[in-house]
């Protein structure tokens, strides 16, 4: 990490000297710099892509950033205001946002998986397709993809330092202020869509959708909520009504949208929402409901909750077609139901639809990896609905694994959690899926430093992930009835970070690798890659695994965050990383 922030002052020193003999230059010849477009910016040679993540990262502790975002939170529409004034400051107008025919969605659980549907099925139309999404797994690139990939590392450093150079030289004319890592990251989406000129952007709220940095977006031509639930509570409120009236914040007067069946209150303040903005909305039908010649619709992404999602996907992709390609057929025709809700038809795909379905991918989400002997179950699983639909969909696919398994299987729990999530209440419901063991770490790669700027949090110390962690297993020995915390002994030799363990089923690790390769225990060669460093662990922990050593199989459930499954499969999926 030192040697990254290095790099990066050095190259942050070098980037301003340029800056100003530019600026200099310009001045002599009777020019003004002031107020350049992005769209001609250069590219600062020399700028590599690394220099371009350890920059990004400094504005998660942006010290004006943080007291930009305090002041704002007891005055939410200061938040579109200053992201107007950033996005201004950048060579962008929100006039300009309206030539992306932008596909806005939020939600609380799905919303990522909604998006990747709908971007799977219109690019299986042959469209360019944007998508901004968030938070990534592996490498910031995943939250900007064209055409379904993350764009290269070339192209994010050229237009990265595009969109930094400008807004930094524009700082000291607003009061130092720089946009912080979200906002930045929105920003510099949207400057890449333009400029690649997608014919489409599909655009994943970040949190909310009322005050939501996205929300800047005046004309999309479709909006999507997905299942709402209570997540944020902080920010968004602490009841789902709170939290639909943010979400509802995304409709737009003489907008479409559509929303899938919600829970408790939130229907009718999303109704009252979509009235007063003056925006038709309309609830998706059952995914069975689809006419289809070809049998049940097949989804790429596993789980029964992914079938809310695709409904909601389908209302989207066919209505933006419509709207877009076929502007006499405008909006759906519809049914009422008896409580004044307007129904979504449910329509006969085409079989471009259909094989869009089949064919999306959305990493971390429900996701199985099988190596050799260890199969790896991910899901980012954050919220107490989410981890719901996580603990059906595991039970589930572990079950189809075992009955084709050799021999005896061992299940293991690989969880942290982050935030003010309610962890324990989570892990209880984890608690049914019978694991043998329970292993706990924070969301920190590998405990040996390196470069891996893409995965860097600063806004949390080791310290508190380490606590969290350790609270974490506490919890999950009361729902076990595992007893106290006597007996602990040190899990790591003394080269490491000390961290407890017990003599029952449980166990912390200082970080995801030291878990991940207790767990295979030499079983996935991946893993077990001599390239990748391997911490000291005490002969009595090594002993403690002989049933992993000892099964024919082992299933791993990473839950709790995407953070974690992000870096989980940074070691599981090494291409991940290039």
């Amino acid at each position: 990490m030192m040697l990254c922030m290095s790099r990066m002052l050095r190259r942050g020193s070098a980037f301003a000297a340029r800056l100003a003999r530019r600026d200099r230059a310009l001045s002599l010849a009777g020019l003004s710099c002031r107020h350049y477009s992005t769209e001609t910016a250069p590219h600062i040679p020399g700028m590599e892509y690394q220099d371009a993540i350890c920059t990004l990262n400094t504005l998660q502790t942006n010290a004006s950033a943080l007291e930009q975002v305090r002041r704002e939170r007891s005055n939410p529409q200061l938040q579109l205001n200053a992201m107007r004034g950033f996005l201004e400051r950048a060579g962008l107008t929100v006039d300009k946002l309206d030539h992306l025919n932008i596909i806005h969605v939020t939600g609380t659980k799905g919303k990522g998986s909604t998006c990747a549907f709908t971007e799977q099925i219109l690019r299986n139309y042959g469209f360019r397709t944007g998508f901004y999404s968030s938070p990534h797994l592996v490498q910031v690139r995943e939250r900007i993809r064209i055409n379904g990939q993350p764009i290269g590392k070339d192209l994010f450093t050229k237009y990265f330092w595009q969109v930094y150079g400008r807004l930094d030289e524009t700082k000291d004319a607003h009061g130092g202020t720089m946009p912080a890592y979200f906002r930045f990251l929105t920003i510099l989406a949207f400057h890449v869509f333009l400029q690649e000129k997608v014919d489409l952007a599909v655009i994943e709220v970040g949190i909310g959708g009322a005050y939501d940095c996205t929300n800047i977006i005046r004309r999309p031509w479709v909006c999507g909520i997905s299942s709402l639930g209570i997540d944020h509570t902080q920010i968004l409120g602490d009841t789902v009504e709170k939290i639909a009236w943010q979400k509802g914040g995304i409709f737009k007067p003489g907008v479409p949208a559509f929303t899938v069946r919600q829970p408790g209150g939130a229907m009718p303040v999303l109704k009252e929402r979509a009235k007063e903005i003056g925006c038709p909305l309309w609830v998706c039908p059952q995914l069975e409901d689809y006419q289809v010649d070809c049998g049940p619709l097949h989804l790429g992404l596993a789980g029964q909750h992914q079938r809310s999602n695709a409904s909601l996907a389908l209302q989207l992709s066919h209505t933006w077609l419509q709207r877009r390609c076929l502007p006499d057929h405008s909006f759906p025709v519809t049914t009422v139901e008896n409580n004044g809700t307007l129904q979504a038809p449910a329509f006969s795909p085409s079989p471009i639809i259909v094989k869009g379905l089949a064919d999306a991918k959305w990493p971390g989400r429900t996701q199985t990896l099988k190596h050799e002997e260890v199969t790896y179950f991910l899901d980012g699983a954050h919220t107490m609905r989410s981890m719901q639909a996580c603990v059906r969909w595991f039970r589930e696919t572990a079950a189809e694994h075992e009955r084709s398994a050799s021999g005896a299987v061992a299940r293991v729990l690989l969880f942290n959690a982050t935030g003010e999530r309610d962890s324990a209440a989570m892990l209880k419901l984890l608690v049914t899926c019978h694991f043998d063991f329970a292993v706990f770490c924070p969301n920190i790669t590998e405990a040996i430093a390196s470069c891996n700027a893409d995965q860097q949090n600063f806004n949390v110390s080791v310290e508190n992930m380490l606590t969290r962690c350790l609270d974490n297993e506490r919890s999950w020995r009361l729902h076990n009835r595992l007893g106290d915390n006597e007996g602990t002994q040190l899990l790591i030799q003394e080269s490491l970070p000390r961290l407890p363990e017990h003599r029952g089923d449980t166990l912390v690790f200082p970080c995801i690798l030291s878990a991940l390769q207790w767990i295979t225990q030499g079983r996935d060669s991946v893993l077990a890659d001599p390239a990748k460093s391997r911490l000291p662990v005490k002969q009595s922990v090594t002993a403690k695994a002989a049933p992993l050593r000892e099964a024919a199989e082992i299933h791993v459930l990473i839950t709790g965050s995407l953070h974690l499954v992000g870096g989980a499969l940074k070691h599981l999926d090494p291409a991940s990383s290039k």
